[in-house]
Order: C-alpha cells, then structure tokens, then sequence
C-alpha cells in the first residue's frame, strides 16, 4: 500500500504543493523528488487508506462520501494543501460552492503561484456569477505569478480583453509577450485581415525558436530516454507555456516513469492549447488512455481511445 501511496500522493503533492503548476513551475530536481516521497512516509496508513478511498468515490460521483473521508484526512493533517485543494473539487463538483471557494482560497492562500489551485477558485467562482473582484482581498493577488496563472486562465476560456487587463498589470517578460501576442491575434483576425498575417507571422517566427527544443526531445523519445525526457520537456513547458507539444513530451516522460496521475494531469490540460492538430491530439489521447489503463480507469480509457481519429 505504502507503495502505491508513494506513486500517487508523491506525484500529486509535486504537482500541488509546488510553488507553481506544471506548466510553468520551475524545475525540481530528481533529488528534490526523492525528498518529498521521502517526507511523504509520515504519513499513516490510515490516512493513505482514506485519501485514495475519496479519490476512489470522488471518481465514481460520490461526492458526500469522497468529501467525508477528506475531512478525515484533513483531522489527521489539518496543514494539508493537498486535501484542501481536493476538498475544494470535491464541494465543487457536488454544487456546493461556497464550502468549495473557502477551501479553493485557503489552497492558493498556501500555494499563490499554483496555477490549478487558482484555475479551481475561478471555476468556482463562475458558478456563482462572481469574478476574481469578489475574493481579490482575501488572496495574494499580488504576486506576479499568480496574475500571470489568471491571465493564462482567461485566456484559455476566451474572455480576451480581461485577460489583456491582467497583463497590462504585471512586469515584462517572455511570457506576458508571448500570451498578448496570441490574445491580439485572436482578437484581431475575424477583423483585420493584415494584422493577423503580421501577428501570425510574428508567432510563427517565435515559435521556430522550438523547434531545436522540439527535435531534441523527440530525439530523447525515440531513444526512450524517458527521465531525460521529462526534465527536458517540464523546462520545455516552463519556457513555453502555450505550446502543447511539450505538454505531450511532458506527460508522455511521466506516464513511462511510471507516474501517471502527474501524467494524467498534464495531458489533460495540453488539450486547451490543440488547435487542429490531429494527429498530435491522437497522441494525446493514446497517452491518456494508457495512463488511466495503469491506474485502473478502464471507463477513462476507453473514452480517450474512443476520441482517436484513425487515419491520422
């Protein structure tokens, strides 16, 4: 059991209690790894037993249960950012969202630059009718990463101009050029066909920049160099946070390194940025159903088997 508990709260508490998501977290060393499974054997079986159980009913839409075993949890470690951020899906997802935002704030409160912990508050948050106005005061709004995370997060749900806002709000960098180069382009191209060709030239242009970075890392995949894949491609997505073949290289690295809830996680978010690209998607989707196959989701699996595209 003990074990098992490693693959899963390991990965899942690299994710989460990190300084930032995946997409953009700095890189952590294998050493650094190592660490954290190592503080992860404090924990009692009992406690392991009760996390994976509410993961278990939280999966098959038993929510009151899965939510009743988390405050077990929470009890036998009341400083749990992890609980508190699976505590706030778990409210979330069975509707009852003012339980869901308490624990989604004290989540971010503890980790400000996790970009899911703050992509779980604004879902929330949207539930309600409310915005990020309504609980501004009551986080570290003012960390820079967090205000890049939002930024990010608006973006990937098409609400432009607040996003753009946000930007305008945080110091220069790659990324804040990066990410308002992509919002213009999609607010310029139903309007202004010749901003578009210098926009998407521009992106083209930047992107070649990968390309090295990309032929690299498919190097490293096809001599299944799986843990130098994986840290070549988390830098990767660090540095380009919009491009989802990294996200594939990344998640791909993890599931063979035999981490495949951290895998599951990162794959699923790299189909926010797919834009017509099927065969990458199918790559995609064959990772995913792979991972959710080791970890015993057949339904999963079978359902991203079924979203292949064939003759691509």
């Amino acid at each position: 059991m003990r074990s098992c508990f490693f693959i899963g709260i390991s990965v899942l508490s690299l994710l989460i209690l990190s300084p930032s998501y995946a997409q953009e977290e700095p890189s952590k060393t294998i050493e650094e790894e190592e660490s954290a499974e190592v503080f992860l054997e404090e924990y009692t079986d009992d406690f392991q037993e009760k996390f994976f159980e509410a993961l278990k009913q939280k999966g098959i839409q038993n929510y009151d249960r899965a939510i009743n075993l988390l405050l077990e949890c929470k009890r036998l470690d009341a400083n749990s950012v992890v609980i508190d951020h699976e505590l706030a899906k778990a409210y979330y997802l069975d509707k009852k969202y003012i339980s869901a935002q308490q624990y989604a704030i004290e989540a971010l409160i503890a980790a400000p630059k996790n970009y899911w912990y703050l992509d779980t508050l604004i879902s929330i948050l949207d539930k309600q009718s409310n915005s990020i106005e309504a609980v501004k005061s009551n986080i570290p709004f003012n960390e820079n990463k967090l205000k890049e995370n939002l930024a990010l997060i608006y973006y990937k749900k098409r609400k432009y101009q607040e996003a753009l806002k946000i930007l305008n709000g945080i110091s220069n960098s790659d990324f804040k050029d990066e990410l308002t180069l992509k919002i213009n382009d999609s607010l310029n191209k139903p309007l202004e066909q010749p901003t578009v060709k210098s926009a998407t030239f521009t992106v083209e242009n930047n992107e070649s920049t990968t390309e090295g970075m990309e032929m690299n890392i498919k190097n490293q995949i096809r001599l299944e160099q799986y843990r130098i894949v994986e840290k070549t491609a988390k830098d990767a997505v660090e540095a380009y946070p919009l491009q989802p073949y990294f996200y594939y290289a990344y998640g791909l690295a993890l599931h063979k390194n035999n981490k495949n809830s951290q895998a599951i996680e990162i794959l699923e978010s790299s189909l926010d940025y797919l834009f017509d690209d099927i065969s990458l998607a199918n790559k995609i989707y064959q990772t995913l159903a792979d991972a959710y196959t080791k970890i015993n989701n057949f339904s999963k699996a079978n359902l991203y088997l079924s979203k292949i595209k064939p003759g691509f």
